[in-house]
């Protein structure tokens, strides 16, 4: 899951290199805590927050497999 966050944050941002992404596990629940510089924010959550939608819309179909609930967090 960390990777594939990674990959779609690296491909909107202006700034790659400051992309990170932290996996939280829990007993159900994983969050995954996305960080991008801040001049980029804009651009990973999108107008009215489409981009984040869409991105928290494929990690849940890609977390169905394992029968565990995914939680993406954009934090500065």
């Amino acid at each position: 899951m960390v990777e594939l966050v990674e990959t779609i944050a690296k491909a909107l941002v202006d700034n790659p290199d400051e992309v990170s992404v932290k996996e939280v596990s829990g007993d159900q629940t994983i969050v995954l805590e996305l960080r991008v510089h801040a001049d980029d924010m804009g651009k990973v959550i999108g107008k009215q927050g489409r981009i984040a939608k869409a991105i928290r819309a494929v990690v849940k179909a890609a977390a169905s497999k394992e029968k565990k609930k995914v939680v993406v967090e954009i934090v500065q």
